[in-house]
């Protein structure tokens, strides 16, 4: 039996920063009819931006990035995942898996006939949004890739990841979890700020917490790092990871890496070693932790549209 929650409307007023009107999406999966959110906004006359999040955040993540893009005259596309955000709640914890995630965002892109896209991910974005480049090349113009991955035979794990991955285990100090909110409150007073109005820590903590009134609506996020596929894979989609890995290596459309320098889950180091598996990509990094669309948001769709600049003349 799957339960579905979906939170109220209420619990999402009055958020700093926020002020984007909702639009929802019914997608299809293992029998379930779910209401998936999608922030849409701009004309999109330079084409589409999809926005792709992680854990344990949503598309508020992306509020800084969208003005100055929407400005730059694009669409920007900014969902929450099954489980996250605005979007339905399936309240089982072992409903979830990477595949899973990955499929309803192909469905969205695929119901919203989404083309001339460029891609933005980061944490868990990374391995749901880049299989979509993969899966639907001819949708895609670009490829912007900010403190993320794909697992791949011989990806070293960081200590970071292993140890946040060791947090969520049985016995782990947030199986019983503490708060999304927490987790944000952490990040945001914890690592430096680029120009603008970062958030307080109170703000930080309601908007991350808006999305689930009690632990029980918190199952996407507790399945997110356990399907880090380090020591086995039962949910990670590693496989599929791997491949999608190895066939962005032939990529020949603009790639543009954006790094935090400071974020020891995902190290500068592997960012600059990924990006020199792609021919001709760039790299931006900025003095930023994991989550540099929260803290450097602004400075981030400065390069991106820079870089996006730069390529009629490359």
């Amino acid at each position: 039996m799957v339960t579905i929650f979906r939170t109220p409307d209420e619990r999402f007023a009055n958020l700093a920063a926020f002020p984007f009107e909702p639009h929802y999406a019914e997608i299809e999966h293992s029998g379930l009819r779910l209401r998936m959110h999608y922030l849409d906004e701009g004309s999109g006359d330079r084409g589409t931006i999809l926005m792709v999040h992680g854990m344990p955040t949503w598309s508020y993540l992306y509020r800084r990035m969208v003005p100055p893009l929407v400005a730059a005259g694009y669409r920007c596309i900014a969902p929450d995942h099954i489980g996250f955000g605005r979007s339905d709640k399936v309240l089982e914890d072992d409903w979830y898996t990477i595949g899973k995630h990955t499929e309803n965002l192909g469905a969205l892109v695929r119901q919203l006939d989404l083309r001339n896209v460029t891609l933005v991910c980061q944490d868990w974005g990374g391995p749901t949004g880049l299989h979509q480049a993969v899966e639907m090349p001819e949708r895609f113009e670009r490829l912007c890739i900010m403190n993320t991955w794909l697992h791949h035979p011989g990806y070293a794990y960081s200590d970071g990841i292993k140890r946040w991955h060791s947090l969520w285990q049985p016995g782990g100090p947030m199986v019983s979890i503490q708060g999304c909110g927490w987790v944000m409150q952490r990040f945001v007073l914890g690592f430096p700020h680029g120009r603008g109005t970062p958030l307080t820590g109170d703000e930080a903590f309601a908007a991350y917490e808006a999305p689930f009134p009690d632990d029980t609506a918190k199952a996407g996020p507790r399945r997110f790092p356990k399907s880090i596929p380090i020591y086995d894979d039962t949910i990670g989609n590693a496989d599929v990871q791997a491949a999608d890995f190895e066939t962005l290596k032939g990529w020949t459309k603009p790639v543009h890496f954006i790094w935090g320098t400071r974020d020891d889950v995902f190290t500068e180091e592997w960012g600059r070693t990924w990006a020199v598996t792609f021919g001709g990509a760039t790299l931006d990094t900025l003095e930023a932790g994991h989550f540099l669309q929260e803290t450097h948001g602004d400075e981030v769709a400065d390069i991106l549209l820079a870089r996006i600049a730069e390529e009629a003349t490359r």
